[in-house]
């Protein structure tokens, strides 16, 4: 058994076998797949909104004969009534083989990790990371590409919360990748994710628009502006309607096999008349959640074991019980934790969320 926390738990190897595990399982007989999960329960719990996600792990479950448990409105669990997320997932994990979850706040999954042994899969965390997400883009980029070796993505939209921006970016290191991050100024990607891409001695560039790009991108991966992730209202208002892409935007201007990718839901910043184009495959890409979902299942719960070696960590983690971190929006901030902390040659982070710690 093992748990999906973070991408960067997974070596290249390791990546690249769960794909093919996935394109395996999409392609073995529906009678025999149902067999493979018979008899276990995946409990799913979704403390944030979910369509995509949560049904494309319930399907998956239901095509390996497995049970689902669970909720997507914690309003109608205990947490209403003062139960703590230590104790919610000590005892889901009574009834569960493999666990789920989505949350609003960032390294919940890390810290779920901690106080269980039951598998868990991080569904995103806050605005930290979302690695089933990135696994079925990974999955997506391979299929319709080719391959995911020396890819130039530009990541449009809000790539300081996103997570699956955070995420696909640092599993893409791994395959020399090289990246735009398109924002405005207030939603810039996160410089702690650029330290990671700086240690590793990865191209990227900041801009503010994607159209001097577009003749070199080979995937143009488009994402909403969340109105969630903001303290300041006000802020998101001036940002809200920073992009829209259209036919007219994009046709003539682009690499003839440029394909466009979005984690999904959109809101306007692609325009429904690029659906029926040879470019659009976000559809595509949200149905690619099943497989790879089916492969995280089968390897969470151990009845597929990954032979790949694992990643090991390149730096050291100790106990600082007098470290806060300053993400005001971090799980040490919520719960009991061991404040736990990476030590990298780069700087000191928080092992829960990621975040520069004092910064």
């Amino acid at each position: 058994m093992r748990n999906f926390i973070s991408v960067k738990e997974l070596s290249k190897d390791e990546i690249i076998e769960v794909l093919d595990v996935a394109k395996r399982l999409d392609n073995t007989d529906s009678k025999e797949r149902m067999k493979i999960l018979d008899g276990k329960i995946m409990t799913s719990i979704f403390f944030e909104p979910s369509t995509r996600t949560r049904l494309s792990f319930t399907s998956a479950a239901y095509k390996m004969g497995c049970k689902e448990l669970g909720f997507d409105n914690p309003d109608k669990s205990s947490i209403m009534k003062g139960e703590s997320l230590r104790d919610t997932i000590i005892m889901v994990s009574a009834y569960s083989d493999v666990i789920v979850m989505r949350h609003n706040i960032d390294g919940a999954a890390r810290f779920a990790e901690e106080v269980t042994d039951c598998p868990i899969i991080n569904a995103g965390d806050g605005s930290n990371e979302h690695p089933s997400q990135t696994l079925l883009d990974l999955y997506t980029l391979r299929e319709e590409l080719g391959s995911i070796e020396n890819k130039k993505v530009a990541f449009v939209g809000d790539t300081k919360y996103g997570r699956t921006v955070h995420s696909l970016a640092k599993a893409l290191k791994r395959f020399n990748g090289e990246f735009y991050f398109v924002s405005p100024d207030i939603i810039q990607i996160p410089d702690y994710i650029l330290k990671e891409l700086d240690k590793s001695q990865i191209k990227y560039k900041k801009l503010n628009n994607y159209e001097e790009i577009l003749k070199d991108v080979d995937c143009l991966y488009m994402t909403r502006i969340q109105k969630e992730r903001f303290d300041d209202i006000q802020e998101f208002e001036k940002v809200k309607h920073a992009f829209n892409i259209s036919r007219a935007t994009i046709e003539g201007k682009c690499k003839d096999d440029m394909i466009i990718m979005h984690p999904l839901p959109r809101v306007d910043e692609i325009n429904i008349d690029l659906d029926d184009t040879k470019y659009a495959k976000y559809f595509v890409q949200a149905r690619n959640g099943v497989p790879t979902r089916m492969a995280m299942l089968a390897i969470a719960s151990g009845v597929i074991e990954l032979t790949s070696k694992r990643k090991e960590k390149p730096y050291p983690i100790v106990e600082n019980k007098e470290m806060l971190c300053t993400n005001s929006k971090c799980v040490t901030h919520f719960e009991k934790t061991k404040n736990k902390v990476m030590k990298r040659s780069y700087g000191d982070f928080c092992y829960y969320c990621n975040r520069e710690i004092g910064k």
